[in-house]
């Protein structure tokens, strides 16, 4: 039976427990390269970047091995943000492209993410088919063709030029006081560098990684430190990223906190006003507020959903042709500029909002009003599966009973985490909490 490795965003768990071992890594390299290089020749080449976890110099040997036994050069780009590496992979006419990141998680977790070679994450069949050869004999190279690995110093730096690109020429962010948040990962150097080029005054956090703090109490998932450094040095604006830099949230000077919907719904706008938004459409997956769709309902814009994973989000762009999309959660993805959430790129997007709208942030991160939205998590065991007893499937029926034509009851289980996530939206805050916490209270005992 071949096993299911990967989930909503590649392979990931907590590091040396299965499946994230390195003796697993070492197999999963050895499958995507004998995958990758299906002609036999030696011209094929893999990029491998990594965030700033421990456990990534582990993982990134292992899939070196795997990769090299099966004729695979590889190169190395050290800690880089995901978006560097599906950036790189297409400029270096790599093969795949790989991500050692298990991004917001903590640094006890860790992933391994994949490129194809146009720079987008693998689709479902191509992940199948590396499953498949996981769990087979993978043949190896012959001795002659076994695989060399180089490492690339200036990978950052290709990276940072490509972000820059994208600001509007002529444009700097001189008299900008701007607060970034790394999370203590992969864009601990980089970021800050593009805003200090670029004529920003940058007050930097989360940018002394020891392999251990990645997301501990800094960046998109932990934005108190950002926001009181925010109201300590007097900045305009805060940008916090997670830990590998494809998600961010935006921060107004008081340091409020604006999530990925309403940077979409500005982004959205304004591009449709400037007639760059194709189809005016924006993607965004089924967790985006309520909120979010009726503001674009009220511009003349439309708001396609997806099942929840930038890549859901991506596909679904490339399919439709649409350029715009992105979670609530702080992904944003722009296929003119980039193949994957980019939150660096996505910020100074935001920044150009500003100069060259002359507001303050504040003004710029509250396009619409939210509908109330509840969410709460549960974590179970492995092996579990609560969503279908009984007790929880009834509370399920009860509660979508109850908000018919008040709202709307989101359930799901993480791609990522061994999680049941318990979404809803409702006007009535009253009934809100009750669905909310009811289903919770039952998920909790089906899980105990």
């Amino acid at each position: 039976m071949v096993e299911k490795l990967f989930g909503t965003d590649g392979v990931r768990g907590t590091a040396n427990i299965h499946p994230m071992t390195a003796e697993m890594a070492l197999k999963i390299g050895a499958a995507a390269g004998r995958y990758f290089r299906n002609d036999g020749s030696n011209g094929h080449r893999v990029v491998i970047g990594k965030d700033t976890r421990l456990s990534g110099y582990m993982f990134e040997n292992a899939l070196t091995a795997g990769l090299t036994s099966t004729g695979m050069n590889v190169l190395l780009l050290g800690p880089v943000p995901t978006p560097a590496v599906g950036m790189l992979t297409t400029s270096m006419r790599a093969d795949v492209g790989i991500m050692i990141s298990a991004s917001h998680n903590p640094h006890h977790d860790n992933g391994i993410k994949f490129f194809g070679p146009d720079g987008f994450k693998l689709s479902d069949e191509a992940q199948a088919e590396i499953e498949r050869l996981v769990a087979n004999d993978i043949e190896p190279a012959q001795a002659v063709n076994i695989g060399r690995a180089k490492r690339i110093d200036d990978g950052r730096f290709r990276y940072a030029e490509r972000v820059k690109s994208t600001f509007p020429s002529g444009m700097r962010l001189d008299g900008l006081k701007v607060v970034i948040d790394c999370a203590n990962g992969a864009a601990h150097r980089v970021a800050p560098e593009v805003l200090w080029e670029m004529g920003a005054t940058v007050i930097p956090v989360g940018v002394t990684p020891n392999g251990y703090n990645i997301n501990d109490g800094c960046g998109s998932t932990h934005p108190t430190l950002a926001a009181e450094t925010i109201v300590s040095h007097g900045a305009d604006v805060g940008i916090c990223l997670d830990g590998d830099a494809d998600r961010v949230m935006i921060l107004d000077e008081t340091g409020k906190v604006a999530d990925g919907d309403q940077l979409m719904a500005l982004m959205a706008s304004r591009w449709s006003a400037e007639g760059r938004l194709r189809g005016d459409t924006l993607v965004a997956t089924v967790m985006s507020n309520l909120g979010l769709e009726r503001y674009l309902t009220g511009k003349g814009l439309h708001l396609e959903r997806t099942a929840v994973g930038d890549r859901y989000v991506v596909e679904a762009m490339r399919e439709k042709g649409f350029n715009l999309g992105g979670e609530q959660s702080g992904h944003i993805v722009m296929t003119d500029y980039a193949t994957t959430g980019d939150g660096l790129l996505a910020g100074i997007q935001f920044l150009a909002a500003m100069i060259d709208s002359g507001k303050k942030a504040s003004e710029l991160t509250q396009s619409f009003e939210t509908v109330p939205q509840m969410l709460k998590n549960v974590r179970y065991a492995a092996g579990q599966d609560p969503l279908t007893a009984a007790n929880v499937t009834g509370a399920i029926a009860d509660a979508e009973t109850k908000l018919i034509g008040k709202g709307r009851l989101l359930i799901r289980k993480s791609g990522t985490e061994p999680l049941v996530r318990v979404m809803a939206e409702c006007e009535d805050p009253d009934l809100l909490a009750e669905v909310v916490d009811g289903i919770v209270a039952e998920v909790e005992a089906a899980a105990s």
